[in-house]
């Protein structure tokens, strides 16, 4: 697989340059962010993530490997394909996506274009044990551990699950009357989520 690509810039498109290395052009998909530092005839290096498929071999580009390495993560969530994890990179920072994730603050994430309340729920839920640690940046936390206003998302993750506003209530009820011992959304959206399996 391709990781890096070290070479002069070709070409600059809309979605894509071409980079030059030892006589070989890589036709490389990038956003604007990324495109906005190419200049044709200049040196340059990529992190590149390669997705190979049954009819064709893609690179994509990106200035960092922080950003390469968000990408391929925001792929193992459900429904999240290379265009969206590409957006997603593109109009927000790594630090702020993981931040998210970790939070459960899908208000940010429903920022990425193609990804609405429900997505968003399901990326802080496939995602919130693969992000590794994350500096939250003085989010407020209540007695217990837990982040501000922890009730209003989980409830509002459970509605989007499929849950109706009652049964999210009674869930967190319960969390509270058990103690529960998470101390992120992701946790305890999840500890929710067992609690009225159940059922």
């Amino acid at each position: 697989m391709i990781a890096q690509l070290t070479g002069t810039v070709a070409a600059v498109g809309e979605s894509y340059a071409v980079v030059d290395v030892q006589g070989v052009g890589y036709a490389v998909h990038a956003g604007a962010h990324t495109l906005a530092n190419l200049k044709v005839g200049s040196s340059t290096v990529l992190a590149i993530s390669t997705i190979v498929r049954e009819d064709s071999i893609t690179l994509h580009g990106f200035n960092t490997a922080d950003e390469r390495d968000l990408f391929e993560l925001l792929q193992n969530a459900q429904k999240i394909g290379p265009r969206i994890a590409r957006d997603a990179v593109e109009v927000l920072r790594p630090d702020a996506i993981r931040r998210a994730i970790a939070t459960g603050d899908t208000a940010t994430l429903t920022r990425i274009p193609g990804v609405g309340q429900k997505s968003a729920e399901r990326i802080v839920l496939d995602l919130a044990d693969k992000i590794g640690p994350v500096d939250l940046g003085g989010v407020p936390k209540q007695a217990g551990g837990r982040p501000g206003g922890w009730r209003t998302q989980v409830s509002q993750g459970l509605q989007a699950l499929g849950w109706s506003a009652k049964e999210a209530e009674t869930a967190i009820e319960k969390l509270d009357a058990e103690g529960a011992d998470g101390t992120d959304v992701p946790s305890l959206l999840k500890q929710a989520i067992r609690l009225l399996g159940k059922r």
